[in-house]
């Protein structure tokens, strides 16, 4: 493993030094014909933005805790390597009351006011659109993020060895995250160039990893399917073939 590559977001300035312009996310929600492909380039963009909300507008730091109330989705992708640019843990599915501060999709509002910090709501509607009505009580991403800066530089460095992801009962810190992404990436049989395509949920490291980790560790991409179960046979093979996926973990 390169050395320099001890944390999630060292893994993203990596895939962005190398080609900027591959894709890297692919995003299909097949419960509402929503499709979304992000280059390295446009994906590390949107992480930039949301490390500047995290650090600046919410005053997030290293060592905080970030309950993550998302689907599997590309903007939840985003906001795991936004975190892991800052130093904040990511507990996925964690208690908002318990957090520091919450990041929640509209089906988890109620849950997520339990949190006594900052509170950011995502609509998920598609291209990243913001709420018709913003929910009371919590910052609109979609309103907040466009005006963040394009580069991000951490106010502290993020320790490899703190705290990075807890996720199924599992905490990982940084490094400890990358290797074993690399360990999946191998079995999954990835590498540069590679495409997964995969419906896994984002609530168990299984799901984290194929949809999103171990494609970003092998220098390869990811196409993450959400409501997978609602296409046909023959339209996930015409996906496939389409999206020229090289491997699956469905």
């Amino acid at each position: 493993m390169n050395a320099s590559h001890r944390t999630p977001a060292d893994l993203l300035r990596s895939a962005l030094a190398a080609d900027p312009a591959r894709p890297l996310v692919t995003f299909y929600d097949d419960a509402t014909g929503e499709r979304v492909e992000l280059s390295v380039a446009t994906f590390a963009n949107w992480v930039a933005k949301t490390a500047n909300l995290l650090q600046g507008d919410l005053s997030a730091a290293p060592g905080d805790r970030l309950a993550l109330l998302l689907p599997a989705h590309w903007q939840s992708a985003v906001w795991l390597l936004a975190c892991s640019s800052v130093g904040v843990c990511v507990e996925v599915g964690g208690d908002p009351a318990d957090a520091d501060l919450v990041v929640s999709g509209p089906d988890s509002l109620e849950e997520a006011r339990a949190c006594s910090g900052e509170r950011v709501a995502l609509a998920l509607r598609p291209l990243g659109g913001r709420f018709p009505q913003p929910p009371a009580g919590f910052a609109d991403y979609a309103v907040e993020v466009p005006g963040q800066g394009d580069r991000f530089a951490p106010y502290a460095p993020v320790d490899p060895a703190a705290p990075a992801l807890v996720v199924g009962g599992t905490e990982l810190n940084g490094a400890g995250l990358v290797e074993r992404a690399r360990t999946d990436a191998a079995a999954l049989g990835l590498g540069p160039g590679s495409r997964l395509l995969t419906g896994r949920s984002y609530d168990t490291w299984e799901g984290l990893s194929a949809g999103l980790f171990a494609p970003l560790a092998a220098g390869g991409s990811v196409v993450l399917c959400r409501n997978l179960g609602k296409l046909s046979q023959e339209a996930l093979e015409k996906r496939i073939a389409d999206e020229r996926v090289t491997n699956t973990a469905v």
